[in-house]
């Protein structure tokens, strides 16, 4: 397998861009220069192409609604080099000259989120609702109950019935007949893109790529009756959020490699190995966050290369063209007349930049100091994502930002924990607070210059529920901040499942009262996360939880007038019990509750709890040894005598105190879950048992688990 080198090359810059708006048009030959193509949130879609190293515009149109969607389409049967793009609720058409021969005003209530264009079919879906049109006349529609992400349709000549999938937020792909359900299909995360493999779904035109918020990516293939899972590719080294895919022989070995972008700025090349399944052939780091991605050729002819647009707008290039030539010793560096006059062009343009930049410093100088002048606030864009990470249970905050960031200030109502994170540069100060007051944390994060996103990741305590709030101030004149808010939910480290273990003990809670299926699905929306604000569809709603740190499981059964919980945690259904009371009873809505415990339960927890909780001990005790151990090896020469556990525990020393570190409160984390299990147990029978917990604390120093077990038992 050959060694694949791509070297980095910046062509243009546009304004904000969102995923999968940026396009390559079909070269006239095999191996000939393509034209890209890209939409931006300023409502332009660009064209440009490239000669002798510099970009050429082909067209530009005039700024309108911003750009959510561009996808490339033609006549059946033929070459698919027409552009069409969603903006607001229109769907625009332009030749690949720039004409415009389409706009299509689509009508629709929510504004199209994703689109897909094939033949003479335009298949857009908003928030929740997808429509499908043929000719422009509306044929199918379909309301998904949780958010739709992406759309994308199965190639119309190999398939007798029209066959669409959605993507969408709750960790299922939706494959409809027309307007009908066909079947679900459960995928490990969020997903976030859909692609058809190799571009045309395969052999049989039913093979499907998608990638996950959670960065995850798969292969599934969409069969007549049901679903086939080929291969999935988990994110073991936490990397961001998958935003797009692309399929491209980057390699020239005849087989299609799969490209990847990330939210992260990740860029990552896929071969596929004997058995079909991928093996990452190349990466490479970019600043921002990757929303397109594309295989083809730009900048010189016979040259593969992946281009990448970014969410600041920056359209880059990945070559296989060698950018750097060696010379050895004594030889004399021949610089061609292209490259001087390119050379003297990049200078002309920088001097003229930097003059353009004073007079523009000056003027705004002057601006400031009159007094008939008036400030205004500058815009800018911020994207950012707060999501939970089932593999650590916690909380990554990615924010971005078109400019470089200066500080970002994190205020908290709620107690939480701020866990290190390799990727960030920033550096950060904690000022005092006042929890008394409601204020638990103050953080600011100063950056590095250039710093376009940072990502801070988060733990947060169940039963603890309030606001984060991030002030993003950006290295723009004059100095202004924007604010924004994430909820932390009282069960918030449970993530939606579609399994639920009906052989565990089960708690359960009822409630019945005058309530409406949307008000006891407003106070379900604010205990737990990744739930649709929108009330589901029908009589009745079921939903199943995991929770990420414990593996404990919840099940959410609901209609008017009554509600279901079952969970093997009692600290789950005791957190549900006070919240939900709390919000009827701000509601003025009289509920009954009833509740059916199982004592069985109670062991069943605590052996969740306990590999976690022994492996914590266990670490912060080799910790505790790590600095007496130094000593003794500076003062002796021979440690021959020395245990193998000890020894071990010299040898991993940085790797102990690095893992200790990036979990600090993880062992309080354990004792707070088993005192509040404790605590929950007796409540529901009505004894107060805080005078106990010191005892409990106490065992749990010199933990064994079936002393807990008993001890839970007898009090």
């Amino acid at each position: 397998m050959m060694e694949l080198n791509l070297s980095r090359v910046d062509y243009t810059q546009v304004a904000v861009t969102s995923p999968k708006t940026m396009k390559l048009l079909p070269a006239s030959g095999k191996r000939a220069i393509q034209k890209v193509t890209v939409g931006d949130h300023e409502g332009v879609v660009t064209c440009f192409g490239m000669k002798k190293k510099e970009t050429v515009p082909v067209f530009k149109t005039l700024p309108s609604q911003p750009i959510k969607r561009l996808e490339l389409g033609g006549p059946p049967g033929s070459v698919a080099d027409r552009i069409f793009v969603s903006c607001g609720t229109e769907v625009r058409g332009y030749t690949k000259k720039g004409k415009q021969f389409l706009g299509f005003n689509t009508n629709l209530a929510e504004p199209p989120q994703a689109m897909y264009v094939t033949g003479s079919d335009l298949f857009l879906s908003g928030t929740y609702v997808f429509n499908h049109f043929h000719d422009l006349k509306d044929q199918n529609y379909f309301l998904a109950p949780d958010k739709i992400n992406d759309v994308l349709c199965l190639p119309l000549e190999k398939f007798s019935l029209l066959t669409s999938v959605l993507a969408c937020q709750d960790r299922v792909l939706r494959v409809l007949q027309e307007s009908d359900l066909l079947y679900e299909v459960e995928v490990p995360g969020p997903p976030t893109t859909l692609c058809l493999l190799n571009g045309n779904g395969g052999v049989e035109g039913n093979e499907l790529l998608y990638g996950t918020s959670d960065g995850k990516i798969g292969m599934v293939q969409i069969n007549s009756l049901s679903p086939s899972h080929r291969w999935e590719l988990p994110n073991e080294k936490g990397h961001g959020g998958v935003l797009c895919l692309d399929n491209y022989d980057i390699t020239s070995d005849g087989v299609q490699d799969l490209l990847v972008g990330r939210d992260d700025g990740l860029v990552e090349v896929f071969g596929y190995n004997e058995t079909d399944e991928p093996v990452l052939r190349f990466s490479h780091q970019l600043n921002e966050s990757v929303t397109s991605i594309q295989g083809g050729v730009v900048a010189t002819a016979g040259y593969d290369e992946v281009v990448a647009a970014t969410y600041a707008g920056w359209i880059q290039g990945l070559t296989t063209e060698p950018q750097e030539k060696e010379a050895g010793p004594g030889d004399e560096v021949q610089v061609n007349v292209e490259t001087q006059a390119r050379i003297k062009t990049l200078k002309q343009e920088l001097d003229e930049i930097q003059q353009k930049v004073a007079r523009e410093r000056e003027k705004y100088q002057a601006t400031a100091h009159s007094s008939k002048a008036i400030s205004a606030v500058p815009f800018f864009n911020i994207n950012d994502k707060f999501t939970l990470s089932k593999d650590d249970a916690s909380y990554t905050l990615s924010l971005e930002v078109q400019s470089a960031i200066d500080n970002v200030l994190l205020q908290s109502d709620v107690p939480i924990d701020l866990l290190d994170v390799e990727k960030n540069s920033a550096v950060v100060s904690f000022s005092a607070t006042d929890p008394e007051s409601g204020n638990f944390l103050l953080a600011t994060y100063r950056c590095q210059a250039n710093t376009t996103r940072l990502e801070v990741k988060i733990r947060s305590i169940e039963g603890q529920y309030g606001t984060i709030q991030a002030y993003v101030t950006p290295r723009i004149q004059p100095k202004t901040c924007q604010a924004r808010q994430y909820s932390i939910k009282p069960l918030s480290l449970h993530q939606r499942t579609h399994s639920f273990d009906e052989s565990r003990p089960m708690n359960v809670l009822k409630l019945s009262g005058n309530f409406s299926l949307a008000e006891i699905h407003s106070w379900v929306c604010f205990c737990l996360p990744e739930l649709p604000e929108r009330t589901p569809v029908g009589d009745t709603a079921t939903f199943d939880f995991l929770n990420t740190f414990l593996d404990t499981q919840l099940e959410c059964t609901y209609r008017k007038g009554e509600g279901i919980f079952r969970s093997d945690n009692i600290s789950t259904i005791s957190i549900l019990k006070d919240v939900i009371t709390k919000q009827a009873t701000h509601r003025k809505v009289n509920i009954q509750i009833t509740y059916d415990l199982s004592d069985d339960s109670i062991p069943h927890t605590l052996q969740l709890i306990h590999p976690r909780l022994e492996y914590q001990l266990l670490l912060a005790k080799k910790v505790q040894l790590i600095d007496a151990l130094k000593e003794l090896q500076i003062h002796e020469t021979d440690l021959s005598f020395l245990s193998t556990e000890y020894v071990n525990i010299l040898e991993n020393a940085d790797e102990l105190q690095a893992e200790y570190k990036r979990q600090p409160c993880a062992l309080e984390r354990l004792y707070g879950m088993i005192t509040d299990l404790f605590i929950d147990k007796h409540k529901f029978k009505g004894v107060n048992v805080r005078t106990k917990v010191p005892q409990l604390m106490e065992l749990l120093d010199n933990y064994d688990l079936q002393t807990v077990i008993d001890f839970f038992h007898i009090n």
